[in-house]
């Protein structure tokens, strides 16, 4: 992310002033998307990519890194309610049983094959199926109950089917991929602004890339494309943060405002490949939970969601907080835009100025098990 534009440009700058500013000299994708406005822009944001080469042509077929996902904002789904979902390559039927807990197992019947989450029923805390009202629980993957049989089957009262662990933090439902099955490694982090009832409530924007995550993580270290693909004056550089789970950056930058100029901070971190969130300070409060969950090897869901203090949001900073996540959301559409039609290398030639992809590679090499994706993740030499 870069510090977001907040006052426009002079109309008289002189040509020498205006090749240093992001806000007077667009870059090359954003011819694709300057007469995208209003609804043809959020249209565009998740409409299907044409014509794009294979999975395989694009060295996308790399498996996905295990870790917490989000799946859907807690408040969509109701106590009783059933959804089908789709991720990582997966079809899943998710419901909230009448303790309040959300569950997510396989969508299949294991009986005659019937989708459990297209009219799926919620039978206390377990799933019916809508064929033969066969009730899974969440837990153990079994057929507790078949409601005109007196006998269970052996092979369905025993695990048949997949169960993940859930989760609920900062108003989303988290998911526990592993391709392996394996028991999560860490814990979702709880944001203190999500809970706070002097934050405002999410302000929600959607995306589909078509593309894979592992491209999408990269982007956060490759400092050369901020330039070039958000028109930025600089490369902005900031201090790395790498943890065992997590990571992070903190990027200061002057900002300029209606009220002079301000010291900013854009602190970046994430948990895992799943759980990502960023701070703006200085100018508006801000926090982004960015929400990116895989849904086949190269298409992702995106959901950005926006919080600030009620009092900047609603106050005399009301126009300057609405241009911030403004801001933010276009640098996305110009990322996205790469990012549809993007390969994977892997073995890319790295030059200086590039930022540490290769130290990240290395690093994001963790979030996949030995021979799911293929062992270029960690760049040779």
């Amino acid at each position: 992310m870069t510090a977001p534009e907040t006052a426009p440009a002079p109309a008289d700058s002189a040509p020498a002033a205006a090749a240093t500013d992001a806000r007077t000299a667009p870059v090359a994708v954003w011819q694709i998307l300057e007469k995208l406005k209003g609804q043809d822009l959020i249209d565009w944001r998740v409409a299907p990519v044409e014509g794009r080469a294979s999975i395989e042509e694009r060295n996308l077929d790399i498996g996905f890194p295990f870790g917490w996902y989000p799946i859907e904002l807690s408040a969509k789904l109701a106590v009783g309610e059933v959804k089908p979902l789709r991720y990582f390559a997966k079809d899943l039927a998710m419901w909230r049983g009448e303790d309040g807990q959300v569950r997510i197992i396989d969508a299949y019947c294991k009986h005659l094959g019937a989708h459990m989450g297209h009219g799926g029923k919620v039978h206390g805390n377990l799933l019916e199926c809508p064929f033969h009202a066969w009730r899974y629980d969440g837990e153990e993957g079994v057929v507790q109950e078949i409601p005109y049989s007196k006998v269970i089957p052996p092979q369905v009262k025993r695990r048949c089917t997949t169960t993940y662990p859930v989760s609920e933090a900062n108003r989303w439902i988290w998911m526990w991929y592993h391709p392996e099955g394996a028991a999560p490694l860490w814990e979702v982090t709880h944001l203190p602004e999500c809970s706070d009832p002097e934050w405002t409530d999410f302000d929600v924007f959607e995306w589909k890339v078509y593309g894979s995550i592992q491209n999408m993580a990269e982007n956060g270290v490759d400092v050369a494309h901020f330039k070039y693909i958000h028109g930025t004056a600089n490369v902005p550089l900031g201090e790395l943060r790498w943890g065992e789970w997590g990571r992070g950056a903190d990027v200061k930058a002057k900002m300029g405002t209606p009220w002079g100029e301000v010291d900013g901070q854009i602190s970046y971190d994430t948990m895992g490949p799943g759980q990502s969130w960023t701070r703006f300070t200085g100018i508006c409060e801000t926090l982004l939970v960015a929400c990116i969950t895989p849904v086949e090897l190269d298409v992702a869901h995106t959901r950005f969601c926006f919080t600030q203090p009620r009092s900047q949001a609603e106050g005399e900073r009301a126009g300057l907080a609405r241009a911030i996540i403004r801001d933010i959301c276009k640098q996305y559409d110009q990322d996205k835009v790469v990012w549809d039609r993007q390969k994977f290398e892997p073995e890319p030639i790295i030059c200086a100025g590039d930022g540490p992809i290769a130290d990240f590679r290395k690093y994001y090499a963790r979030y996949y098990v030995e021979g799911q994706g293929k062992p270029a993740h960690l760049v040779k030499g």
